[in-house]
């Protein structure tokens, strides 16, 4: 049975319908996470198509595509209106876009701006009438209960549903939804579903299933229809249903559905699970019980039913009897709910209140006990208007509950059509989509239970695929499409069949059951039942076991001679089916056993039996002593040809029966006094009550329409701000690494720089700034002005609340502790999109700069031309005296002998004629910078076209730790040396 090939080969083209594996996925709040996970370990060439369907605001460009393309190898891309289904693709829905599937492809509708609206429910609903058995389901985390009414109808189709873990969901509401509806396949945590996806469609086994060790060998081998029929047999021993009245294909599909999820090879293996495993027989019998229904399913044929019979029974309705409606198949309950609100709609349309009383009957009690809870999921909304929402629903958490006006009409119970009684006299019956479940013969069967309950001029109300029984003329068809019809004669007789009931005998449990005919063997509780009932009729007399409420709750014997029913309201009241003449006895003796206790008995009374026959009566009244405060009396009726004869020991005499009834009269008088006076204060009471109600009422209705407008907006912003919130997640980390970068780029600048608030509050500081200031970690926010510094700057703070008023940057040049000279830039700062200010002060320490200034300005105050070299010979700076003398010989702008010009370079430029001393000058300087002389001095000459000038050259070191090399004195001795007379002298002297 392996699909293996056929899905892993799988591909679709445009215009091709998909007829491969569907996998919707609905995630909600908290889905991201679950999503990754999911498709982390999901296969990528499953030969499946996966759909992502999330809720999300139309205003919001979705992320989801970038995000899990990093998490699968399958392409992600958002659906396009008419877009084909494509094997391994992952698919996800458009932001403010409702999404179906249908003919291999899919189709978006824009989501309404108002009410709410359940994109998930709707695509599984679509998923599962397209691709049915291969249509699989996923629910994530999620709130709410999107997706629980979906899931029911994939499952309903044969499709394979599958939860999160609501234990490891960060929001469990929808996964918890959907598993208790009881369809839900598989429960496991994110990381395993894709794994199970792809199982399921391999059909291979998710465990291996090992049958218990004392699990007896089953040597017999059964056919494929024995076991088949031994299966059914099981469920009905267990169940008390027969499903050999439903197809055998609906049958045998669901069954092969379960085989399928548990993995079984043939039937008989099944079957040995099944007697050995009571919880999936319990599966197994829900799964073919399919319960799919909604409100006002087929809103049209409710309509029509609304105004061509409800309507019409409401017109016609008297005040004694109530109208009585049976619903049949009801499920879990919303079909007779509907009814019950187009009832009460008509009463106030028709401005008339009958009574009115709904019987409500599945044959599955877990239907039952659901529907009597009247508790629905957050889901069910979308199938109600507001108006019936807000009218007949109260909001409870995440479900809505039927308010009681509407739960107290309705009686819910188990029956079994085909087997158990119908109900009678029914103004109307409706059983909608049960019938096409069962055989033609089944189908039969329960149609003539159904027509016998209808009362003439009743009508019946049968599902769109199913159609009245051809041979039936007792009914007239009021709508042919919406399966409308009305009886037209009266009551119609009921035909039992008697091997209807089927004639096989259970056999006990753990043993094969074979359906063979087989005689059937009365049991000794049977024959104790048929001794017992034939002694009570040979020697007891007639009995009426009755309450305190004077009402007959059970009946011994033939009754039939003193048992008469009346016309009008139905009662078991013992005034209303007792004859006349028994009456007023039969109420004295009742009344004064159930109050003293003892036993009484009547004179002799001839009652009327049948045309011309009297016979002689005594009734007997015997109280029985009960635990518990209901009391009940046993009123025998003894003919008086069987009544016992009196011993004068028996303590039992005759009562008088005027005396003890006047003397009820007159409690029963007084009780009315009293119960008229407090029911007349009761009702001034209750109009004072209702006219403030009424108010109150009015202005509740007001304040639910706003709180359920308000409740789908914020629900609807919910969703919105989970998925946006994993988009902020990011942003926050980006955030933080900028954080990160800003911190190391402040400890790379190495300037101590402090951030105070418009309160002067520390709020943020560089390390350099622990150098000036005394500070720690937890200085933050405190107070600037009281953390200790060591700059001689005691306006510091007054000139910070300056820049903070005037919004003005400010400079200052201030002194350290230690000597050191810093720049202080005050820069005010604005919190954008905020009222908050500060400042930020920065100290950039300048005392190098400083030194350098005050340095150039000694050697600019010297009259010698004063240069200072660097190591490589290149010039640091100059004084005045140096520009002004390279200026004076025709070279402005220092293009040899500036700044950033080598020494060595200007002299190589010089003439010939002093060549000599320019190569000792060069050694001269290069043996200072060397180390090698600890001092140079060199006269040479420097004649211009009009004089002849004589200059010394001084050459030494700068040591100290300093960057420069060598300091070089250029010094102007013509004056000097013209005062010697003879030349020679001088060139002696050099």
């Amino acid at each position: 049975m392996s699909k293996t090939t056929r899905t892993s080969k799988n591909t679709s083209l445009p215009g091709v319908h998909f007829d491969g594996y569907v996998v919707g996925i609905g995630a909600s709040a908290g889905g991201l996470e679950a999503l990754e996970q999911f498709f982390d370990h999901c296969a990528s060439d499953s030969g499946a198509a996966y759909v992502v369907v999330q809720h999300l605001s139309p205003d919001h460009k979705s992320m989801m595509n970038n995000l899990l393309s990093r998490h699968t190898r399958m392409p992600v891309q958002m659906v396009e209106d008419g877009m084909p289904v494509q094997a391994n693709q992952v698919y996800l829905i458009p932001p403010g876009a409702v999404m179906r599937v249908s003919g291999g492809q899919f189709h978006l509708s824009p989501k309404s701006p108002h009410g709410l609206t359940l994109p998930i429910d709707i695509f599984f609903s679509s998923l599962s009438e397209s691709y049915n058995s291969r249509a699989l389901g996923v629910v994530l985390s999620g709130t709410g209960s999107d997706g629980t009414r979906g899931a029911v109808a994939i499952n309903a189709a044969g499709g394979f549903l599958l939860a999160q873990d609501p234990e490891q969901a960060k929001f469990d509401g929808m996964p918890r939804s959907v598993i208790a509806t009881g369809v839900v396949d598989e429960v496991l945590p994110a990381q395993n579903l894709g794994a199970r996806v792809l199982l399921h469609i391999q059909n291979l086994p998710y465990e291996p299933i090992h049958p218990p060790a004392d699990t007896p060998a089953r040597n017999e081998l059964l056919t494929e229809g024995e076991a088949l029929q031994s299966l059914l047999q099981l469920l009905k021993q267990t169940g008390g249903i027969n499903f050999q009245d439903y197809k055998s294909g609906t049958v045998m599909r669901r069954i092969q559905r379960r085989m399928q999820v548990r993995h079984m090879p043939n039937l008989q293996t099944y079957l040995d699970l099944v007697e050995q495993d009571r919880a999936e027989l319990f599966v197994l019998r829900r799964e073919l019980l399919i319960a799919v229904t909604s409100f006002f399913r087929d809103p049209e044929s409710f309509e029509l039913l609304s105004e061509k019979a409800i309507t019409q029974l409401v017109k016609k309705a008297s005040g004694g009897s109530p109208i009585r409606v049976w619903v049949a198949g009801t499920s879990t309950g919303e079909e007779a709910y509907s009814l019950a609100m187009l009832f009460m709609e008509a009463f106030e349309r028709e401005r008339r209140w009958p009574s009115l009383k709904i019987f409500a009957t599945d044959i599955n009690q877990q239907n039952i006990d659901t529907a009597a809870q009247g508790q629905y999921p957050e889901s069910a909304a979308v199938e109600l208007t507001p108006s019936r929402l807000e009218r007949f629903f109260v909001k409870n958490g995440s479900y809505f509950v039927v308010k009681p006006e509407l739960r107290q009409v309705i009686v819910f119970a188990r029956h079994n059509l085909l087997e158990d009684p119908p109900f009678t006299r029914m103004d109307l019956v409706s059983c909608r989509n049960m019938l096409i479940y069962f055989r033609p013969e089944a189908q039969d069967r329960a149609q003539r239970r159904l027509q016998y309950a209808v009362k003439p001029d009743g009508y019946l109300f049968l599902g769109s695929s199913e159609s009245l029984l051809g041979a039936s003329t007792a009914f007239s068809t009021l709508d042919v499409k919406h399966k409308i019809f009305q009886c037209t004669v009266g009551t119609l007789p009921l035909v039992y069949d008697t091997s209807a009931s089927g004639a096989t005998v259970p056999a006990p449990v753990g043993k094969r059951l074979v359906s063979a005919p087989v005689r059937t063997v009365p049991s000794d509780a049977m024959v104790v039942d048929s001794a017992l009932t034939t002694l009570m009729s040979t020697y007891v007399p007639p009995a009426m076991l009755v309450n305190d409420q004077h009402q007959a709750v059970h009946l011994f014997g033939d009754m039939k001679s003193f048992f008469q029913v009346r016309e009008g309201l139905a009662s078991l009241d013992i005034h209303r089916v007792l004859p006349d003449a028994l009456i007023p006895s039969a109420s004295a003796l009742v009344f004064k056993a159930t109050k003293d206790g003892v036993k009484l008995m009547s004179d002799i009374l001839h009652v009327s039996v049948g045309t011309d026959e009297d016979v002689p009566l005594r009734l007997v009244a015997q109280p029985l002593r009960l635990h518990g405060e209901e009391r009940f009396v046993l009123l025998c009726f003894e003919r008086l040809s069987n009544a016992p004869a009196q011993t004068s020991d028996d303590a039992t005499a005759p009562i008088d029966v005027a005396s003890e009834t006047m003397a009820r009269v007159e409690i029963l008088e007084r009780e009315l006094m009293a119960t008229r006076e407090s029911l007349q204060a009761t009702i001034e009471e209750l109009e004072t009550s209702n006219e403030e109600l009424q108010a109150t009422n009015e202005e509740m209705m007001a304040s639910n329409e706003e709180l359920q407008s308000s409740n789908e907006e914020l629900q609807s912003v919910n969703e919105e701000l989970n998925t946006v919130n994993a988009e902020f997640q990011e942003k926050t980390t980006i955030l933080s690494r900028l954080n990160s970068d800003m911190d190391s780029m402040t400890k790379a600048v190495g300037v101590a720089t402090v951030f105070v608030d418009q309160d002067l509050n520390l709020t943020r500081f560089s390390p350099d700034a622990l150098e000036l200031f005394k500070l720690r970690d937890s200085d933050i926010g405190r107070a600037l002005d009281d953390i200790g510094h060591r700059l001689k700057y005691p306006n510091l703070m007054e000139d910070i609340r300056r820049t903070l008023f005037t919004d003005r940057t400010q400079e200052r040049e201030i002194l350290a502790e230690d000597g050191r000279m810093f720049l202080c830039r005050l820069l005010p700062y604005r919190v954008p999109s905020s009222q908050q200010r500060g400042v930020v002060c920065t100290f950039v320490d300048v005392t190098v700069f400083r030194d350098l200034q005050r340095l150039q300005a000694v050697i600019d105050a010297l009259p010698e031309h004063v240069a200072v070299l660097e190591q490589d010979g290149r010039i640091s700076m100059v004084n005045t005296a140096w520009r002004n003398f390279a200026r004076t010989n025709g070279n402005s702008l220092l293009t040899h002998s500036g700044p950033d010009t080598n020494y060595f370079d200007a002299c190589k430029g010089a003439d010939d004629l002093e060549d000599v001393y320019t190569r000792r000058a060069v050694r001269g300087v290069r043996a200072v910078l060397e180390g090698t002389l600890p001092f140079f001095t060199l006269q040479y000459p420097c004649h211009s076209p009009t004089e002849k000038r004589w200059f010394v050259m001084n050459v030494a070191p700068v040591s100290g730790g300093h960057e420069f090399g060598a300091l070089i004195s250029h010094i102007n001795i013509s004056g000097w040396y013209h005062g010697f007379t003879d030349e020679s002298d001088a060139a002696v002297l050099a």
